[in-house]
Parts: C-alpha cells; structure tokens; sequence
C-alpha cells in the first residue's frame, strides 16, 4: 500500500533546512508567562492529591515547562496532539480551560472527559489534544492512524505525539516509525528524555540511549534538542513539524529533566542529593528568568506580578472544580464506544454478572 502524499521520497534521513520565525519580546516574557502558570498549577496539584481531591494516579510536569510551552507554541490550531500521561502541561498549552482542567483532575462533570478520565485521561475535541494515555505507548498507533487519514484527505495538518524516552523500547514504537517513513506520514514523534523510566536510567534501559539516532532505522530525520531552552525547542519543533508536512515524518527528541518523582507518590530515592541539588540549580524557569532579565525584559517587579497572577488562575481552576458536581453513576457507560458495541456489559461495580439462583424455601430438597 502507497501513500498518496509522496511518491518518490528520498533515501535520506536529512531535511532541507527550515526558516524558523523569531520571537518578539513580548513572545519571550508570555513563554516565561505559560511556564509560571504550569509550574503552579502542577504544584496545586500536588498539594489537591496529598489531600485526596485528586485519586487514581498523578504525573506532572515539574521542571518539563521549557519543552511543553516551545512544543505547543510550534503547533497550528488546526494540527493534532496526542501525548501520554503527563500531559496536563500541553492541555494548557492547547489553550484549554484551567478549570476544566483542574475539574477533570477532581473527577468532576464539567472537565475535559467529564469527569470519567482524570489526570492521565484529558482529552478535548476542540483544541485537537486527542488524550493523554495511560498505557505506555497506547498513543502511538492511534497518533500514527490520525497521520494517515490527514495523508488519504491530503490536509494541510500535522500530529504531534509525544511520548516518554522508555516508551521507545516497545514494538508499536518501531512498528508505528516505520509505517510512517514507508507512507510518508505528516507526523512529529517526539521523545521527552528525563533520563529515567520511573526509577531505571535510560543508559541501562536502551542499547542506544540517544533516542533520536533510532529514527536511523527508518530513514527518518531527527534531531535533539535541549528542552530546558524553550526558544530552541520551539525552533527545533518547527522544523520537525514543516518536514513532517512535506511528508516526511521526524523523531525529536527534548532532553528536560522531571524535578520530583515519577508520579506525586513516587519520592525519588534513586537520585542521591547531589543529582537532586543539580537538578534545582538547572531550573529551566529561573534559567529563563535569569536570561530574560539579562536582555532587560524581566525585572523583579515582573516576576513578583506573574507569580500573582499564576497563582490566581490556579486559584480560580480550583473553585471551578469544588463547585463542579460530581457525575452521575448512571453516565459511567456513556463514552466507553463512540458507538454502539454488541453484548458490552453494563454492570456497575460490584453487581453479579449472573442474575443469582433463588434460595430454596426451607423444608425442600436441593
């Protein structure tokens, strides 16, 4: 089977050379802007879980804001974003409701899945952000497939799919690269590398721990890129995302590193203190700041005014979701399907999947 989109492709991993658009000063402070805001709104958060406003799993963004604002900011409102669990950062990037949000992380009706999701499932049709998964890899194929219906209507679209670096070490990552370099598929792979998969670092997880030589195996191009430098991510995403348009599909890989643990309840133990205090001094938003401030377009006044206004936003995500009702018992079934599916079981917890035999009347014989 051949895509419609390239006929003839080259047997190059290189893409020509792309003019990437420059920010404007006040492009640079709404990026420490957007990080500010993620920062604190992951450390909400935190605190909502370790107050059991927030159940089931919990995975943040903590010292990953550099990459997901230069990722987000590189994308087309029109183009499709499909990422893994720790996603709540790119759902504020999509531009979705910090309420809806906070309210799909309290489980509550008026969030992105109407409560039924939670932290690891966000999902919103109209910013295109086409979930966050909770499987390792379960994004993958799906992201793939949305490439190639964009390639049979030939549309001007792209998709992100974004993925943790121990992900790339399942068979629908090498299954989906090469199915997209074979049909040109418009699609960017991107790989968060934070060195670690949970607890394992990726020097002892991955043959090749430079995760972006692997598009190698496919013909690919790719690229690394320092995610804790958001203009060169959002560069480097831009070239991803044009060659990808042209039909050839990119593997980008952004080193940022994950300041706490894997999820709220992991404390990280694998890192000794001195791994803990270099991770501190690397803060990609002070690192920022401190840039911002060093070509005077950030002065402490600005910084004090930003956290504040951070800070309120996040307060008023969270009185959205305290005021959200919780759903109904009788919506759990709702969006299982898109439609309707055969013999699907519709019990609810703990009801019998037998109707029960009736118990015989005293004085009979079983």
């Amino acid at each position: 089977m051949s895509s419609p989109r390239v006929k003839n492709r080259p047997s190059t991993a290189k893409s020509p050379p792309v003019q990437t658009d420059s920010l404007e000063p006040e492009g640079m402070l709404d990026f420490y802007r957007q990080m500010v805001e993620i920062r604190r709104f992951e450390e909400r958060a935190a605190r909502a879980y370790t107050q059991a406003e927030i159940g089931g799993y919990c995975h943040l963004n903590l010292g990953e804001e550099a990459t997901v604002v230069g990722l987000m900011s590189a994308l087309e409102s029109s183009d499709y974003l499909f990422t893994n669990y720790r996603e709540h950062g790119y759902a504020l990037g999509r531009g979705i409701s910090p309420g809806r949000i906070m309210a799909e992380l309290y489980g509550r009706s008026d969030g992105v899945s109407k409560g039924w999701g939670g932290s690891m499932h966000l999902f919103d049709v109209s910013a295109r952000l086409l979930g966050g998964y909770g499987i390792v890899g379960g994004q993958i194929p799906l992201a793939t497939g949305a490439a190639l219906a964009i390639d049979y209507a030939a549309g001007p679209e792209a998709v992100m799919c974004i993925m943790g670096e121990g992900t790339t070490n399942i068979g629908a990552f090498h299954e989906s690269l090469n199915i997209a370099a074979l049909w040109g598929l418009p699609i960017v792979y991107v790989v968060i590398n934070n060195g670690l998969g949970m607890g394992t670092t990726v020097e002892k997880s991955s043959a090749e721990p430079d995760i972006y030589k692997r598009a190698a195996s496919y013909r690919m191009a790719s690229a690394r890129v320092d995610g804790n430098d958001p203009l060169a991510v959002r560069a480097a995403a831009q070239c991803a995302l044009a060659s990808a348009r042209s039909g050839k599909p990119f593997l980008l890989e952004a080193t940022s590193k994950r300041l706490r643990g894997h999820s709220v309840v992991d404390p990280a133990k694998y890192r000794t203190p001195a791994e803990a205090a270099a991770l501190k001094e690397a803060d990609p938003i002070a690192s920022f700041a401190a840039r911002l401030g060093a070509d005077g377009l950030l002065g402490e006044d600005d910084i004090a005014r930003i956290d504040e206004q951070a800070l309120l936003m996040v307060q008023g995500a969270v009185d959205f979701a305290e005021a959200s009702p919780h759903p109904s018992v009788q919506t759990l079934f709702d969006y299982t399907y898109a439609s309707p599916v055969p013999n699907d079981s519709r019990r609810l917890p703990g009801e019998p999947l037998f109707e029960p035999s009736p118990y015989p009347q005293t004085g009979q014989q079983v």
